[in-house]
């Protein structure tokens, strides 16, 4: 927040966010800890230790994408880093800061000048963009995580190979990644500090007290492995091609394009994706460049596909002096697995694969909003029951109103038409009806079926009563009565 809002550095502030049907506080500045307030405490009793704080919500969501940034920024510090499951908010951090990153930097210390060098510039840099770290470095990830958050307020510390016993002692127990529930049962029994742990035997602890404090402790001592999973590096779908000699016919660019598309495709077919939108550029030898855009209706890597659809925009390419460079990206890409065909279902994905093709050559031709399908929506009122968005649009709503207990007509009448109607009662079917000045007898019905509508709209209507009507000559029409006694026609069968 300090980062997006620069005042909010000279002011005690606190992120909160609701736990047990209480609001407490998630996170919190240096102004604020000073004054006594901590994480997990209730936001009623960090207001009357300190009324002038500023409170904001906390967004987790937000917290963990740029968690994950900063992660894979860490990465110029060492390939092996990774956000770690132990940012749980359950945790009793008990005033030792927020979420962390593990770097495993066996190996890389030596590129900054030693441990202290990289730590130093690994800080430095953070604190330049706008965060607040500590940072340690020891033999083990238990107690990288206790010294970094529970030891001095030094921005890093090392603790030298062999001392870990000695770092850890003086620590308090929540620095073993326990829940605020066991950090207050050993407190009970006067455990408080590492050290009280350290000499007792793990059998009588492992049975008075939860099996995770005997292998957080011997995680933290390097007694037992404790695997660290890195933050895989994503693979950008992108493909390059450099000219030694700058080209201009449309042949050359429609055969680098092909190129192109073979490289990118086997890079997705690789990763399981599949291309939904794709930009190719091209750069010519004065700094200018042009883009072309096409999108799918499905992820599809299919070269020979993708490429007649950039050859319908290739002429809108002006090479002028020439093109040394173009490059395809992936911009919207998906996951697609391979489907299993067998000889019965050969020709149904061969028709298959024929309509998503001319789906896709009429989306980039007339644009990707000018091309609709209908879609099922979650309702009961006819008229708002299906619908029309672009055909590339994933379903908003997964429903099926197919098999509806009731048939609905095959033309609906948008908005319906009201009728003059005469019935034997006033709960009862229509005898005869007037639409459009013809008057119709009515000789056989169906209903009625009551539709009710949203109760959420604020000018919601009243509930609808529904029948299926036959005149004298076999005609079937679809009314409805509303609470005012008016006829409506809202569909005519056949």
């Amino acid at each position: 927040m300090s980062r997006i809002t620069p005042a909010l550095r000279d002011k005690p502030f606190v992120l909160v966010q609701e736990r047990q049907a209480r609001l407490c506080l998630s996170a919190l500045n240096n102004l604020a800890e000073r004054a006594g307030l901590a994480p997990h405490m209730a936001l009623a009793n960090a207001r009357a230790i300190m009324p002038s704080i500023t409170v904001h919500p906390a967004m987790p969501n937000a917290d963990g994408k740029m968690l994950a940034q900063l992660a894979q920024w860490c990465g110029r510090y060492s390939p092996w880093t990774s956000t770690g499951k132990e940012n749980d908010p359950e945790l009793s951090l008990e005033g030792a800061g927020g979420a962390g990153i593990w770097l495993d930097a066996t190996g890389c210390a030596h590129l900054f000048g030693g441990e202290d060098a990289m730590l130093a510039d690994m800080v430095g840099r953070l604190e330049k963009l706008g965060f607040t770290a500590r940072a340690a470095m020891t033999d083990t990830l238990g107690s990288a995580w206790a010294v970094s958050r529970f030891s001095s307020n030094d921005a890093w510390k090392i603790v030298p190979p062999g001392e870990i016993r000695a770092a850890l002692a003086p620590l308090a127990i929540a620095a073993l990644r326990l829940p605020p529930a066991t950090v207050l049962a050993l407190h009970e029994v006067g455990l408080r500090y590492i050290g009280d742990l350290i000499d007792m035997p793990r059998g009588p602890l492992a049975a008075r007290f939860e099996k995770e404090v005997r292998l957080r402790l011997d995680a933290a001592l390097g007694q037992t492995a404790e695997p660290l999973s890195p933050i895989l590096p994503t693979t950008p779908l992108i493909a390059r091609l450099t000219f030694a000699e700058p080209i201009g016919h449309r042949d050359d660019i429609a055969a680098a394009t092909g190129k192109l598309l073979d490289k990118l495709c086997i890079t997705m077919e690789k990763l399981g994706q599949g291309a939904r939108r794709l930009v190719l550029s091209v750069y010519r030898p004065d700094g200018s460049t042009a883009r072309i855009t096409i999108g799918t209706a499905r992820a599809n890597r299919e070269p020979r596909h993708l490429l007649r659809l950039f050859a319908e925009h290739l002429d809108e390419i002006d090479p002028e002096f020439g093109i040394d460079e173009m490059t395809l990206f992936a911009a919207i890409a998906e996951p697609m697995t391979a489907n299993q065909s067998n000889l019965q279902r050969g020709a149904a994905a061969q028709s298959t694969d024929s309509y998503n093709a001319v789906i896709d050559r009429l989306t980039n031709r007339l644009g990707t909003h000018n091309v609709r399908r209908t879609h099922f929506r979650k309702s009961h009122i006819p008229e708002r029951a299906a619908g029309f968005i672009p055909v590339g649009k994933a379903k908003l709503v997964q429903t099926d109103q197919r098999d509806a207990d009731t048939p609905r007509p095959l033309r609906l009448l948008r908005p319906p038409e009201q009728v003059e109607a005469v019935a034997e009662s006033t709960n009862g079917p229509p005898v005869l009806f007037r639409w459009r000045r013809i008057l119709h007898h009515v000789t056989s019905y169906e209903g009625p079926e009551r539709i009710a509508p949203e109760w959420w709209p604020s000018d919601a209507e009243s509930p609808r009563d529904y029948y299926r009507v036959e005149n004298e000559v076999g005609q079937r029409f679809w009314l409805y009565r509303n609470g005012e006694t008016s006829w409506f026609l809202h569909g005519v069968f056949g």
